[in-house]
């Protein structure tokens, strides 16, 4: 399997090199060569199968000629073992034909952990293979950070920094983070809001002269092997309702549009998904462009969601190069508009194709709490604020009754209170075991400017376990 960038410009990578490559040296995001597609005689023969199993048949075209197939298998029995679920990603049925899909039951109680648990086992694998250190610098908007610092914090060879945007977390989401020690685990809250962070990390990868020879990798999902991983439960949960003989939709939370690409993928490789539906809060750039063919950056808002607190969705670029016949060229010229005059608009046709497959809505704050309390006066069910957009969107966009409508639950209720206790809902929510001790922990978490300069000298100043790079 070989990877291009959505930009044309960088070399085709195998998947170890991708891996750790992250953004492409064009500043593009990688992609599949050449998709592989499954048949449905084949998709229909693993009903039943566990889900690590299940996901070596998924994703082992996409490592193919780098991991041997005893390793690859071992690795995801390891990845999806943690996981408290003996499903690892069950359904739960809210009425006659809806279904939320769990993927809070890894360890830090967020779907990342789906991608991040298996990114960690990935990059220790390779990195000893290879003989190689590398440097981490993740964005985070709430859950990213938690997972990958949990996957990633056994690694030798590997020192993170995750950033996040100060005061704009949950506190259960921070402490997640900050409780977390060791001599290669760093946490920086900078003084600005995710975009900001983001921005670094981007930056940061086209420039790492900072690192002074240490490689820099990617944990967010522009790194390939974040969407590869949650393409599987796609796949998971289709077979639990009849697919492949039946169609499926999903309606998927997202900010940075690389959950819900997973499923583009996954319809793409012979999943027959009948719907795909972006379900966003206020901060509605995918929602206008799903909508009105508009994509351009406005405010940020902070939310009862802040995962989802995002205006520059990364893994868009992903699908775009697709609607655009995978010129690279074209995407290059678009994210410099992007760049330069903060939004653009797709020719018509393009749009028109999206459309097909995609619908969107914007939920604010005052939704989300009222299907909060609704869903919990009807099944008793708590939501976090994330899947609750995602019902209100399944329930306004849906497109057909008669077709299995799935709600990616992307997040434990524990994880966001303020948004649980403005919802009305009395339920007393608690902590599982292994987190049952987190607000008496002690944190450690540097607090630095909106300032590029600073966090690059921070990250060269602590690498190596604490060793100046």
């Amino acid at each position: 399997m070989r990877y291009i960038s959505t930009r044309g410009q960088a070399p085709a990578l195998n998947f170890e090199d991708v891996l750790l490559a992250g953004l492409a040296t064009d500043g593009g995001l990688y992609v599949p060569e050449c998709l592989p597609r499954f048949t449905q005689e084949e998709i229909a023969s693993w009903a039943g199968l566990p889900y690590h199993e299940l996901a070596f048949r998924v994703m082992r075209p996409f490592v193919a000629g780098s991991i041997p197939d005893a390793d690859f298998k071992k690795i995801l029995e390891e990845t999806y073992g943690v996981f408290s679920h003996n499903a690892v990603a069950p359904l739960r049925q809210l009425n006659g034909n809806e279904w939320v899909l769990e993927l809070f039951h890894g360890p830090t109680l967020a779907f990342k952990d789906f991608a991040l648990q298996l990114l960690g086992r990935l990059l220790d694998y390779t990195l000893e293979k290879r003989g190689e250190r590398v440097v981490i610098v993740g964005a985070t908007s709430g859950d990213t950070g938690s997972a990958a610092i949990e996957g990633c914090k056994h690694c030798e060879n590997v020192d993170i920094f995750i950033l996040h945007p100060h005061n704009r977390v949950s506190e259960v989401q921070r402490r997640q983070m900050t409780t977390i020690f060791g001599e290669n685990i760093h946490n920086i809250a900078i003084e600005g809001n995710f975009d900001d962070c983001q921005e670094m990390v981007k930056n940061s990868f086209a420039d790492q002269s900072f690192l002074k020879g240490t490689r820099l990798v990617a944990v967010n999902s522009i790194n390939w092997a974040r969407i590869m991983a949650q393409i599987v439960y796609y796949f998971h949960a289709a077979l639990q309702l009849g697919g492949p003989a039946r169609s499926v939709s999903f309606s998927v939370p997202t900010g940075n549009f690389g959950d819900i690409f997973a499923g583009y993928l996954a319809r793409n490789m012979g999943l027959p998904i009948n719907q795909l539906i972006v379900a966003t809060n206020r901060n509605d750039i995918l929602h206008r462009f799903m909508s009105g063919n508009q994509y351009v950056k406005e405010t940020l808002h902070a939310t009862l969601s802040p995962s989802m607190d995002i205006m520059v969705s990364s893994n868009f670029e992903r699908l775009l190069f697709d609607l655009h016949g995978r010129n690279g060229a074209a995407i290059a010229g678009l994210m410099d508009n992007f760049k330069q005059g903060g939004g653009f608009s797709v020719e018509q046709e393009r749009w028109t194709e999206a459309r097909k497959l995609f619908d969107s809505l914007a939920v604010d704050d005052a939704q989300t709490c009222e299907t909060i309390a609704e869903v919990f006066e009807q099944t008793g069910e708590v939501l976090d604020p994330h899947t609750a957009i995602g019902v209100k969107a399944a329930r306004e966009c849906r497109r057909s009754l008669d077709i299995p409508m799935v709600i990616l639950g992307t997040a434990h209720p524990v994880k966001f209170p303020d948004a649980v206790e403005k919802a009305g809902v009395g339920k007393a929510l608690e902590l599982p075991a292994h987190l049952s001790d987190l607000f008496e922990r002690e944190e450690r978490c540097t607090v630095l400017p909106n300032d590029l300069k600073a966090v690059q000298a921070f990250v060269s100043q602590h690498g190596n376990r604490g060793k100046p790079l």
